[in-house]
């Protein structure tokens, strides 16, 4: 008796922990004595933007690195963060929009695809929407598949889903 197995790969933000990082990457900004008069901010736009403003090019990467550090230590991924280019803004002050990668693109489907099939292993892939489906008769050879893709840098950060057995 033969039965499928299968797991689902998907790249997603936890949006609760942006809006926690970029709380407390606030507090920070304003705390802190060399960016205190930087009219720096850092707002959440709908679910998929971060938008800063910083009044020089300087204080807006610090910005941009205390943000950073923020997002790791609450466990986001870099990587799922899609930086937009510096714009000029109002008083000679600058913006920036850093874009969520929420699913996987399918350019990046794609890689992850052609991965599992030139490894070799008995398991088929298949592009559903932004997510990818993993199917193999042995959960052994799922484990080898989630290893294999964990090895590989796709571009965004990968989480294994919906594991099944039938």
């Amino acid at each position: 008796m033969a039965s499928d197995n299968s797991f689902d790969v998907v790249s997603k933000v936890e949006l609760q922990e942006v809006k926690n990082a970029i709380e407390q990457a606030s507090k920070e900004v304003h705390a802190r004595f060399d960016l205190k008069d930087s009219k720096s901010k850092i707002e959440l736009e709908g679910t998929d933007a971060i938008q800063l403003a910083s009044a020089s090019e300087y204080t807006l990467k610090a910005v941009i690195e205390i943000l950073s550090q923020k997002l790791v230590k609450r466990g986001v991924s870099l990587k799922n963060l899609e930086f937009e280019k510096l714009e000029p803004a109002a008083n000679s002050s600058v913006r920036q929009k850093i874009k969520l990668v929420q699913g996987i693109p399918s350019e990046k489907a794609k890689i992850i695809v052609a991965a599992i099939k030139d490894s070799k292993k008995k398991a088929q892939a298949s592009i559903q929407g932004d997510t990818v489906r993993v199917v193999s008769k042995d959960r052994d050879t799922l484990q080898e598949v989630m290893a294999l893709l964990r090895g590989k840098d796709i571009g965004v950060e990968l989480q294994f889903t919906n594991f099944r057995s039938n």
